[in-house]
Parts: C-alpha cells; sequence; structure tokens
C-alpha cells in the first residue's frame, strides 16, 4: 500500500481548505448533497475511517508523527459525512492514486527494506553505518528473532543491566537457553540485575533495544552460521567414543582452553543424567523407535549403566517394567550397533533441543 500511503500522506500535510465535494447528485436517485469544503486532512480522515471500517488492516506508523497526530484529531472532531461527499472524497482519492505509476520508499532505511535479501547483510549495514540510518520499527522484535548464538555475545560483553533487560524482553525459552550458555556466576549476575528492572521506562527500554539491534546489524557477515567450538562438538558428538577421546586429548595438548569449551559442547549419552530434565525423558522417548531405545538401554553397560537406569526412573513402573524385560530377551548388543542406538537417542534429543521444546541443563561453572 506505499501508493496508497504516499497519497494519504499528501493528503493529510495541509489543512487548507480545498473546492468543495458534494452537491451534484449522480443521476441515480441520490439527492444532491449541499456543497461541502473539506481540507486535505478531513479527507484523509475519510478515507482512513472508510478503510478500517471495511475492515482494511493499515500501518500509518511510517507517516510522520505530526501527519498521525493530526488524523486522529481530524477523525475525532468528525461526525457524520453524507454518501455524495463520500463518493466524492473517494473518487478524488481514486484518480490520485491512478495518477501513481510507481511509489518508492521514503528514505535510506526505507529502499534497505525493499531490497531485503536483494543486496547482502554487509552491505546494508556499511550503508546504514555510512548513511547513519536507525533501523526503524520495534528493535525486540527483531533481536527476538535472532539465533541465540547470536545474541549471546551481547550478553558476555554489555553491562549486567542491559543483559537483564534483554532477557526480559525474550521469550522465556530463549532466555532460559541463552542463561544456560552462560557462566553461572555471570549468569547469577544478570538474574540478580532483572530483580533491578522494575522501574525502568520503556523509553529506556526502547533506547537499549535500539542500541542493540544497530550493533548486532553491524557485525560483518560470517562464512559460518556456529562457531569453531560448536562445530567441533558436532562432529565429535556423533564419532565413535574412542575417537573422540582420542582427538580430545591431542587438543588438551595443543590449546587446553578450546579443548575444554569443546569438551562442553558435547553431548553424548553419558550426558542424560546430568544434562536432561527428568520430566522431559517421557517426550524424547516418545518421538524414539522402540526397537532403538531397547537396544540402546541394553547396550548402556559400564560407565553408560547410569545413563539407561536415569531413563528407566524417569518413566511409569509399568513400562520401565516392559523395557527391562525386552532387554533381558534381547541380549548382549554388539558394539557398533548399542553405539548406533544411543547415537538415535542423542540425535532425538538434539533435535528436541534445536526445536525448542526441551532445555538443556548447564553444567555451572564458577
Amino acid at each position: 500500500m506505499s501508493g496508497e500511503l504516499a497519497t494519504l500522506a499528501d493528503l493529510g500535510a495541509a489543512g487548507e481548505v480545498l473546492p468543495a465535494v458534494g452537491g451534484a447528485g449522480d443521476g441515480a436517485g441520490i439527492p444532491a448533497a449541499p456543497q461541502v469544503r473539506l481540507s486535505k486532512r478531513q479527507k484523509a480522515a475519510i478515507i482512513v475511517r472508510l478503510l478500517l471500517a471495511e475492515n482494511i488492516e493499515l500501518n500509518l506508523s511510517s507517516l510522520p508523527e505530526e501527519l498521525q497526530e493530526g488524523l486522529t484529531v481530524e477523525m475525532a472532531s468528525m461526525r457524520f459525512v453524507d454518501r455524495a461527499t463520500l463518493r466524492a472524497v473517494i473518487e478524488e482519492f481514486v484518480a490520485e492514486i491512478e495518477d501513481i505509476g510507481l511509489a518508492f520508499p521514503a528514505g535510506l532505511e526505507g529502499a534497505l527494506e525493499l531490497l531485503g535479501g536483494s543486496i547482502s547483510a554487509a552491505t546494508a549495514a556499511r550503508i546504514r553505518r555510512q548513511g547513519g540510518v536507525r533501523i526503524t520499527g520495534d528493535p525486540w522484535e527483531t533481536i527476538a528473532g535472532l539465533d541465540p548464538a547470536r545474541l549471546l555475545p551481547v550478553l558476555e560483553e554489555e553491562s549486567t543491566e542491559v543483559c537483564a533487560v534483554l532477557l526480559s524482553k525474550l521469550k522465556v525459552s530463549k532466555a532460559a537457553q541463552l542463561l544456560g550458555m552462560l557462566p553461572g556466576k555471570r549468569a547469577r549476575q544478570i538474574t540478580y540485575a532483572m530483580s533491578l528492572t522494575g522501574a525502568i521506562s520503556p523509553e529506556v527500554v526502547e533506547k537499549i533495544g535500539r542500541s542493540i539491534a544497530e550493533q548486532l546489524d553491524a557485525q560483518p557477515a560470517t562464512a559460518f552460521s556456529e562457531g569453531p567450538v560448536e562445530r567441533v562438538g558436532a562432529i565429535l558428538n556423533f564419532s565413535p567414543a574412542s575417537t573422540r577421546e582420542e582427538v580430545l586429548e591431542g587438543l588438551e595438548q595443543e590449546d587446553a582452553t578450546f579443548a575444554r569449551e569443546v569438551r562442553k559442547a558435547i553431548f553424548t549419552f553419558a550426558n542424560i543424567p546430568r544434562r536432561i530434565d527428568p520430566r522431559d525423558i517421557p517426550k524424547i522417548t516418545r518421538g524414539l523407535d522402540q526397537a532403538q531405545l531397547i537396544t540402546a538401554l541394553a547396550a548402556a553397560t559400564g560407565p553408560l549403566e547410569e545413563a539407561a537406569e536415569f531413563i528407566l526412573s524417569a518413566m511409569s513402573k509399568r513400562m520401565a517394567d516392559q523395557l527391562r524385560e525386552e532387554m533381558e530377551n534381547l541380549g548382549k548388543v554388539k558394539p557398533a550397533e548399542g553405539e548406533a542406538a544411543m547415537n538415535a537417542v542423542v540425535s532425538a534429543i538434539r533435535e528436541l533441543e534445536a526445536a525448542g521444546e526441551i532445555l538443556l541443563i548447564a553444567e555451572d561453572e564458577e
């Protein structure tokens, strides 16, 4: 509706009185109305009222604030418009719309929004910086749609007060996920700061959101969607246990800090008791093939037996007893088959986590 909004803006831009409308009749039984002298703003108010009456959604927020205010005041002062006057205003509005061949968005930000994905994010960010353009609209909508990995640096680098506002504006599931990605001490500091945000004004919250959105928008595009820790962790997650330990031992010799971060990023069958809420076990097992689950549980011996018992104890007694019986009937499981089945369980957990249906419990750090 860019053309229609442009015409509305033009109609509402001035308050001078224009030539009268109405008074001619239409030759179809509609009596002539008295000559009515309407201002441009009054005509714009009539058009807006008509569109709203037809349940047409209007986004007038892109109009200058003085025009939005003027239209609102004008609508508040008007009462009734006869059919002949309404028809004349509509015909004039339609005629102006038809005279517009093509409408371009107002301003640099409007042009960037129109181009959308036609230009790279890096180019758009550079144009904004060079032109001093601020992101329009609600910045928190933009922030809420971002991947947690992009928001994590903000929580690591910004003040605890800013981080507290950020978490307060996100959905509970995403805020919890981000909090779980932080070291324990930092997470506690931010959660305490959230208790002090009650008196923050909406203007300050909006300013913080705009600052964060512009900061994130200015970040250069990267070749990979995830960091090196996540990429290495994801690969080792599904590697054979012997390969995984050998690689991690080698990493610890080369870069102990990187190796430690990779270990935290890895989630294996053995991590289930420490990282999974028992209440999520039914949701996890419901999506698994029964034969795969039985194979994984039967293969979980030695150090992995704790994980198998954790899963069984989170089920109903009847279901757990049934699975134990089938595990006994299955007998000894080949190592390769057992590892494949346990990887299937881990994969199901990862998929549920990515979908936001479950949250992994963060291992506390000091």
